[in-house]
């Protein structure tokens, strides 16, 4: 299936649409990801509701912003302009990573539309970085990106080579100028006025490398979390399987299986 393209807000972005009934679940990729992260979620979900997942801008086939707005906020935009397009009002939000802080990014400006929000590994609360340790990680991304990015991707890609092999390429096939300003967004993520405002279902899936105090499950009273063992940081790649089951889960949980 070729993908839609629908007008956002920096330029088109490119969603993978499909399937029918239920509640609407959108998935949302890490950084250097794309849609197709997310092809054995989307073959599961599809069997009993509609599914989509949207390339990020600067990602896969969407436009590349000619500003270079990689805010979290700019991201939750491309969100809403996708399922606004659509004309998807009220949907479960799946955010990885970097997508997680744009997923709960969202939420929190539009609570009302997010029926349940699983976080999957995602990224934590920037404040909480020590400035000198996220300046120096940047400076030595800027000095000497090839090695710096390949090596930290290495590290967080898991046992499995053939899934490090793939996300590799996604990597290699990420402009530059779309993994550096990402990053950098990252570091600076503020998750506190979205943690207040969105009230509804929430859920972490976290790696134990993410269970510290700045991930966001830790922060203030804290929220539900399951923990997987045994993968990389890209655990829908990894075992499928286990967190399609998870997903499925959380959905009959939260009341929309």
């Amino acid at each position: 299936m070729s993908p839609v393209r629908i007008t956002g807000p920096a330029g088109a972005l490119a969603v993978d649409d499909g399937g029918r009934g239920g509640l609407p679940v959108v998935l949302v990729h890490s950084l250097a990801g794309t849609s197709a992260h997310w092809a054995r979620q989307l073959e599961h979900l599809r069997a009993t509701r509609r599914a989509l997942a949207l390339d990020l801008r600067g990602h896969g086939a969407s436009d590349p912003p000619g500003n270079r707005d990689f805010s979290l906020g700019a991201l939750a935009g491309d969100i809403a302009a996708v399922v606004d397009a659509l004309e998807i009002q009220r949907f479960v939000l799946v955010g990885h990573s970097l997508g997680g802080g744009a997923a709960l990014s969202y939420a929190g400006a539009h609570p009302d539309r997010v029926a349940a929000l699983l976080l999957l590994d995602p990224i934590g609360d920037g404040k909480q970085i020590p400035a000198q340790q996220a300046d120096s990680f940047l400076q030595g991304l800027e000095a000497n990106y090839e090695p710096v990015i390949q090596g930290y991707w290495a590290q967080i890609a898991g046992p499995n080579q053939a899934v490090k092999e793939r996300l590799l390429a996604d990597l290699q096939a990420t402009p530059r100028d779309t993994v550096v300003p990402g990053f950098r967004e990252g570091m600076r993520f503020d998750p506190d006025p979205s943690l207040a405002s969105y009230r509804g279902p929430i859920l972490s899936v976290v790696t134990p490398y993410n269970d510290e105090p700045f991930s966001l499950h830790r922060l203030g009273s804290g929220f539900p979390y399951r923990m997987v063992t045994g993968t990389g940081h890209w655990i829908q790649l990894d075992n499928p399987d286990e967190f399609n089951s998870l997903l499925d889960e959380f959905l009959e949980i939260s009341g929309e299986r």
